[in-house]
């Protein structure tokens, strides 16, 4: 029996949807469980960064190959495949025995993940081409990403309560399942006729330049900054992105079109692409250690409070995509960043608020609102500021911004949480203690272990400062040039939903 294309709409949503909330998922209940899983794995403060940087980096491995392959062989075709293959990486991290085996495995998840992702965003961006239904099946799969996300922390505390934390993983081979079966009955088939071969060459240098910068800033405090490899990583990683930007520009149909930089929909909603991830989604993965290790909450208390902070962009998105409708993208987008930005600013007044209610219960919910806010009509503005048969391109460039920015401020906020507890500690010592037995206090104590003493907590609580610091500045920041990006003026042009801006 045929589906009526109503029915196909809607289950193609639906399934769309669910890929959505396995990747929702995968990003917020995986902090919540590192805590047990660096104890259970005798994983260093380290182990844990590149746990979640494996994927990180390995989901832009892929970003840009992945759209131009599902533009050239078929969308479906590839989303598919990808939500296939997450299904069975996500079995091999659920079976890893030991910290290097994890990691290793969540790269291979993360590859399957990144392309599942863009995939999924250009399948919904071909199928609803115009205004409202556009904006109706974003806003759907903003909400149900936000459930995955929202959720996630509460589903890995569970897990960890009632199971084992192998099952934050094991839980999505079902998922997989039953989300290939709807694709495969709802979703229509379309590619770009004019898609070109796939650019080996963008796509080695950019990870190599991502991977190299990366292993600079976790490795750099172990090795010394200065130390032959770190400066060879850098290096590295500089040469890499040189050897991107010319590959880009001198190949005849580059997976980075730098011409879409001059859109200025495209330009500024990239920038909300980066400050979300300068700011909301790296903080998620050391929010569960100044729970546990500062505040003293338990594992299920440290999952409900996460949910202050992911709850809220499940809320938001249908009231953002409204206000984009009514006021654009160029004021809501910066407006988002700059909610995120002040967020992060009361989380720091710690007891300051404290009649009314904790600091970070407000900053965390603050933050939410932001990323809601920025969030959907971030990819809802970026693929429709391209006409529909660049939608994996655009997709592409949208979430290799968000995850390049993601995977390098993972490392940067681990940076700067480690130095802020490493200068409290010196500062007390006042040099009693060698450096190498402060250092390695330091990364002890950044890793959660803050339990044993006042004077711990206080030291992780100064590293949680100088991080908040960082976040809301980089927020702020990019709210700024978004706004500026944009311009004074966006129309909607084309029966296809694209956007326009004015060039001054």
């Amino acid at each position: 029996m045929s589906l009526s294309h109503a029915s196909k709409d809607r289950i193609a949503v639906l399934a769309i949807c669910l890929a959505a909330l396995m990747f929702g998922l995968e990003i917020s209940s995986v902090p919540a469980v590192l805590p047990t899983i660096q104890k259970e794995l005798h994983a260093g403060f380290s182990s844990v960064q590149w746990i979640m940087n494996a994927y990180t980096i390995a989901c832009t491995t892929v970003l840009m190959a992945a759209g131009t392959l599902a533009d050239r062989y078929g969308r479906k075709r590839l989303l598919l495949g990808s939500v296939c293959a997450f299904g069975a990486t996500s079995l091999v991290c659920g079976w890893a025995g030991d910290a290097w085996l994890l990691i290793a495995s969540r790269f291979l998840q993360g590859m399957s993940g990144g392309a599942m992702v863009i995939c999924q965003i250009a399948a919904l961006s071909q199928r609803f081409h115009q205004g409202p239904r556009r904006s109706r099946a974003f806003a759907a799969w903003g909400i149900i990403f936000g459930v995955g996300l929202g959720f996630g922390p509460l589903v890995g505390s569970a897990i960890v309560l009632w199971s084992q934390w192998h099952w934050v993983f094991l839980i999505q081979g079902p998922l997989a399942l039953l989300t290939m079966a709807l694709i495969a009955i709802s979703v229509d088939e379309s590619r770009d006729p004019e898609a070109k071969q796939l650019d080996l060459a963008g796509m080695v240098s950019l990870s190599l330049a991502v991977f190299g910068l990366t292993f600079f800033i976790t490795q750099g405090p172990v090795l010394g900054f200065a130390s032959a490899i770190a400066v060879g990583s850098l290096l590295l990683s500089l040469a890499s992105f040189a050897a991107f930007v010319r590959v880009e520009r001198r190949h005849a149909h580059p997976m980075f079109d730098f011409s879409v930089l001059r859109i200025r929909a495209f330009a500024g909603a990239l920038y909300g692409s980066m400050g979300m991830n300068f700011s909301f989604w790296p903080l998620m993965i050391y929010l569960p250690i100044y729970f546990q290790a500062v505040l003293g909450y338990g594992v299920a208390a440290s999952g409900l409070a996460l949910l202050a902070y992911t709850l809220p962009p499940l809320i938001v998105p249908p009231l953002a995509e409204r206000m984009v409708l009514r006021y654009h993208a160029r004021r809501v987008i910066p407006l988002g960043l700059l909610t995120i930005g002040l967020g992060f600013f009361v989380m720091r007044l710690h007891n300051v608020l404290a009649p009314v209610a904790p600091s970070w219960l407000v900053g965390c919910v603050l933050a939410g609102i932001g990323l809601g806010l920025t969030n959907t009509p971030v990819s809802n503005t970026t693929t429709g500021a391209v006409s529909p048969t660049r939608a994996g391109m655009a997709s592409g460039i949208d979430m290799s911004a968000r995850l390049i920015s993601l995977a390098i401020n993972i490392a940067l906020m681990g940076f700067l949480l480690l130095q802020g507890v490493f200068a409290y500690l010196q500062r007390v010592s006042e040099g009693a203690v060698d450096t190498s037995q402060l250092q390695h206090m330091a990364a002890r104590i950044a890793a959660g272990d803050a339990s044993q003493t006042s004077m711990a907590r206080m030291a992780l609580a100064q590293g949680f400062d100088w991080v908040m610091l960082y976040g809301g500045a980089c927020a702020w920041i990019l709210a700024t040039a978004s706004f500026l990006t944009f311009g004074a003026r966006m129309v909607a042009t084309t029966s296809a939903g694209r956007c326009a801006t004015e060039c001054a």
